[in-house]
């Protein structure tokens, strides 16, 4: 997946979003994997990939608020 700023993150709609972090989540998974059996060459994804996980939910959070509930 292609880097995304953060205000196009905040434009998709909230099933968009948790598609997008299930999916990263699965890929921070298979990435831990690749480290522990030592295919991953580079280990910077894995911070790219949690750096973007807390990106979607921030959205997600901000979407929340903004809706007035808590959760």
């Amino acid at each position: 997946m292609s880097k995304q700023k953060f205000s196009e993150l905040a434009a998709l709609s909230e099933a968009d979003l948790k598609a997008q972090l299930k999916t990263a989540k699965e890929e921070l998974f298979n990435l831990r994997f690749q480290l522990a059996i030592r295919q991953l060459e580079n280990t910077a994804k894995i911070g790219d990939t949690k750096h973007r996980i807390a990106q979607i939910q921030t959205a997600l959070r901000t979407k929340a608020l903004a809706a007035g509930g808590t959760k």
